[in-house]
């Protein structure tokens, strides 16, 4: 029979994941420094998972794992998180099946879709071919997993077949996090600055 307290169980412990980054070192220094209380939270909730006999098996990636990994600041900044992230990428790859999390709590989700140049690829990512039939599209990404918290957009990562991924973090998650891996929001920058400025209104007194 399931334990009727998990759910209150996950999003405790999301809500604790979520309070504790807020804390983390300066937005910068994201990638590059541990951020231990968020790696507590993913441990804690790994742990409760094998308590109430909800865990993935050994050779599987954990669902739930990889919801607060993604949730992170970095995930790449957390030690627990890089096997479980490098290997979700590599399934998903593959072609596997995106994981699950049955604890993660009201509201707590992450999916995963595959990129399609130019509706579903940022801006600063879609390359244009020309060819004979006109433009062609083309995203630096294969594809984002998408991560909700509390039942609003979270956090979307997007991952390359070589293992590269950025993150764009939604204004809730950066008010919520204080501090978070910027190399999305500069890269977006970067795109803006390359832009031709907009054309002048047209002047309609003539």
């Amino acid at each position: 029979m399931r334990n009727p307290t998990v759910s209150t169980t996950a999003n405790s412990a999301m809500t604790t994941c979520l309070t504790s980054a807020r804390r983390s070192p300066s937005r910068r220094d994201a990638t590059a420094t541990p951020i231990r209380r968020i790696r507590g939270s993913v441990a804690t909730l790994t742990t409760f998972a094998a308590l109430l006999g909800t865990s993935t098996p050994a050779a599987a990636v954990d669902g739930c794992q990889v919801l607060l990994c993604l949730a992170a600041p970095s995930w790449r900044a957390i030690p627990q998180c890089v096997p479980t992230i490098t290997q979700l990428l590599r399934d998903l790859a593959r072609g596997k099946a995106f994981p699950t999390c049955a604890m993660a709590g009201s509201g707590n989700t992450a999916g995963h879709a595959w990129a399609i140049a130019p509706s579903f690829c940022p801006p600063q990512y879609t390359r244009v071919v020309d060819g004979p039939n006109g433009p062609r599209y083309y995203c630096d990404y294969t594809g984002a997993v998408s991560v909700t918290v509390n039942g609003a957009p979270f956090a979307r990562t997007w991952w390359a077949m070589d293992g590269d991924t950025v993150t764009e973090f939604s204004p809730a998650a950066k008010a919520q996090l204080g501090r978070w891996d910027t190399r999305f929001d500069d890269d977006y920058a970067a795109w803006i600055a390359t832009q031709p400025p907009p054309a002048p209104p047209a002047d309609s007194s003539n």
